[in-house]
């Protein structure tokens, strides 16, 4: 028996220690010499002091006297402490006493200890807490906060980078792991649980969730959590998970802006064409799924060009901020506004029941742009032109849709402006036949198909005819005599308008040559030059007055009309060609004067020779009338800026005579001579004598 009692305590590397109260003497059994590495030929232990310094370290010391010191019959009769000892080779080992003390009167009988060398267990677990040390100082170098969830018990230990991370002091946050669960935002709890559930459930090697944290100060803060759990009970059941949390606010802000620049315009804060090509295609599904129909607005702002160059873009961009609000103000909640870019804007307006209904939120929309807006001190007046089409009555592609939208928008422009368009078929064929004439047009200029007609301007004065206006004409092929109208605006909008005007002047520049000879010579030809002649740098071709010169040509024979809104335009392209023209000595003539939004202020600025009254002030001409009165104020203020003044569109001999009277200088119009063949004209010319125009219509 007793050996198996030494063979059992040797195996369990335990032994017994006995204290005797009355002598002090401590006893050791074999387990105990076997620990210490020593034996009792070698080795006799003494008083308990003694032997324990002997044995023990000298922090181990300090638990030992404390321990003694609390061991009495009135505290507690047992013990159970960890100690680090040295043997008698020399070695750091670690041993676990457990054990019990005896007492008769208030004094120890003995006090009798089993120790178990513990030192591999105490190896392995200094070896996890340095470990665990050493990740942590390593997580906690990079600024991420540490957290140490003990599962089944709720603990969770935050580091202090963690909690500092979040505004608190050490110690401000328990140690629970509801703690910083309550402090996560409502919107981001569901995910962040079907993170973690998913990695208990083994369906993820590790946890990872963004979410946002509530702070101390109330400010809501991103954080990138990512754990794993590092300890399971039989059954699998995770009981430990360590993790961080890094601190991701200004990547999401990042992210944010990203977001922001990507998909919404950076003035008006309005979704962009992006963004309302995602929600359009969402919002056409929910119509397939639910049998609906939704309208599609195009909107653009009347005159805005006119107030950006005369106010400048702060102003209009003021504008646009303020004309987005209003739209937006006209529509519900879960319709889409939209700003396409520059002044143009679009509206997706869902759950269209009934299409007449849409009229009253169109006239909102018109009434709101018709409205003053007050630009600093400024005080502004515009309006809009709206193009309306319906899904899936219209179509059923985004790009027809807006295809149509913009046809429609195109037909309110052209129809007055501030008003609204709906599409119809006849928009789509006005659109296609738009398409084959701008197909059509570099084919007519290659094949001759255009023609110069000339409207004789007169002198009212003497009735002479000196001048005269060159007006571009197409003879189509199939489509027979196609008006400017129809032609000019696609020209300008393909480029061809530059190629065109080039000709135009090449043209006119031979005519005037032979009437200076044939008519008068002092003869002078008006040609209209577009504003996107002058946005364009003409490659290939010579500066017009140096092909004037080859003609034998002064500058003076040729007269430039511009309209009101290429003054506005502050490029100094602009600029530099009318410089040119100055130079070269080639007049300039302001056209359609009175109709744009604002020139006066730039009659100055640039070398302008003549204003010609737009036929809209002459049309109406009677005495006492208060297109009269503007039409002397406009004489009178040419005069005195040293400008001569044309009258557009003189149908009547009353017309012709009130402007006499005003003082304008030259009138045209079809009392005089519609616009007519050179050869026509030459005959018109020599059938008129000066005084005969001044008599009667011709």
């Amino acid at each position: 028996l007793d050996g198996l009692l030494t063979a059992m305590q040797s195996l369990a590397q335990v032994g017994g220690w006995e204290v005797d109260g009355a002598t002090g003497r401590v006893y050791w059994t074999e387990g105990i010499y076997r620990i210490f590495q020593t034996s009792p030929e070698e080795y006799t232990p003494t008083t308990a002091l003694e032997t324990s310094m002997r044995v023990f370290t000298r922090a181990s010391m300090e638990k030992v006297i404390s321990l003694a010191g609390h061991l009495s019959a009135e505290q507690s009769s047992s013990h159970d402490i960890e100690l680090e000892a040295i043997t008698f080779r020399g070695e750091r080992i670690w041993v676990h006493a457990t054990g019990n003390s005896i007492w008769k009167d208030g004094k120890l009988v003995s006090r009798t200890s089993v120790l178990q060398n513990i030192t591999e267990r105490k190896q392995a677990q200094m070896a996890l807490q340095d470990t665990e040390d050493r990740w942590r100082l390593a997580l906690e170098s990079t600024g991420d906060g540490v957290w140490d969830w003990h599962i089944q018990t709720g603990v969770e230990h935050l580091s202090k980078r963690l909690v500092e991370m979040y505004g608190f002091e050490e110690g401000e946050v328990p140690n629970l792991s509801t703690e910083l669960d309550q402090r996560t935002h409502p919107d981001d709890r569901p995910q962040m649980d079907r993170d973690r559930d998913a990695h208990f459930a083994g369906l993820t090697t590790s946890y990872s969730n963004e979410h946002r944290v509530h702070c101390k100060d109330g400010s809501w803060k991103w954080v990138l959590s990512r754990g794993m759990v590092i300890d399971r009970d039989p059954q699998g059941q995770p009981l430990r998970m360590i993790g961080t949390h890094t601190d991701i606010t200004d990547r999401k802000a990042g992210e944010a802006l990203v977001r922001q620049q990507a998909f919404f315009d950076t003035l008006t804060g309005l979704p962009n064409r992006r963004m309302l090509r995602d929600r359009l295609e969402q919002e056409i599904k929910r119509c397939k799924r639910d049998a609906q129909q939704l309208a599609i607005l195009f909107i653009d702002l009347d005159h805005f060009k006119e107030v950006n160059d005369t106010l400048g873009h702060d102003n209009g961009d003021l504008l646009l901020v303020e004309a987005a609000r209003r739209i937006q103000s006209c529509v519900r909640e879960a319709d889409t506004v939209a700003r396409m870019g520059g002044d143009e804007f679009t509206v997706v307006l869902t759950e269209v029941a009934d299409v007449h209904r849409l009229e009253p939120t169109l006239q909102k929309i018109l009434h709101a742009m018709e409205q003053v807006f007050q630009l600093g001190n400024e005080q502004v007046f515009v309006s809009a032109s709206i193009g309306i089409t319906l899904y899936p009555l219209d179509a059923t592609g985004i790009e027809d849709l807006f295809k149509n939208a913009d046809q429609a928008l195109y037909v309110a422009k052209g129809a007055g402006r501030n008003r609204f368009s709906f599409f119809t078929p006849a928009l789509q064929e006005a659109a296609q036949t738009r398409v084959r004439l701008a197909n059509d047009l570099r084919s007519g200029l290659q094949g001759q198909q255009f023609r110069l007609v000339y409207q004789p301007i007169v002198d009212l004065a003497t009735g002479a005819v000196h001048k005269a206006e060159a007006l571009i004409r197409w003879q189509h092929p199939t489509r027979g005599l196609i008006s400017p109208d129809q032609f000019i605006p696609i020209a300008e909008s393909s480029g061809l308008i530059v190629e065109m005007g080039q000709w135009v002047f090449e043209q006119a520049a031979l005519q005037v040559q032979a009437w200076r000879t044939t008519l008068h010579p002092d003869f002078q030809i008006s040609i209209n030059k577009s504003p996107v002649q002058f946005h364009h740098q003409s490659q290939g071709n010579q500066r017009w007055d140096t092909q004037l010169r080859a003609l034998g040509l002064p500058g003076s024979c040729m007269v430039v009309e511009i309209t009101e809104g290429l003054l506005l335009d502050t490029s100094d392209r602009v600029s530099d060609r009318l410089m040119e023209l100055a130079d070269a000595g080639i007049q300039v003539a302001l056209d359609d004067f009175g109709t744009g939004y604002s020139a006066l202020s730039y009659l100055q600025r640039f070398d302008i020779d003549f204003i010609k009254i737009d036929q809209s002030f002459v049309r109406h001409l009677v005495p006492d009338s208060t297109d009269l009165a503007l039409c002397k104020a406009m004489v009178v203020m040419a005069h005195a800026l040293g400008m001569k003044v044309v009258a557009e569109g003189v149908e009547t001999a009353q017309q012709r005579d009130l402007l006499a009277a005003t003082g304008c200088d030259y009138a045209q119009g079809y009392w005089f001579s519609r616009p007519v063949s050179a050869p026509d004209f030459e005959a018109f010319w020599a059938a008129h004598p000066a005084p005969a125009l001044l008599q009667s219509g011709s």
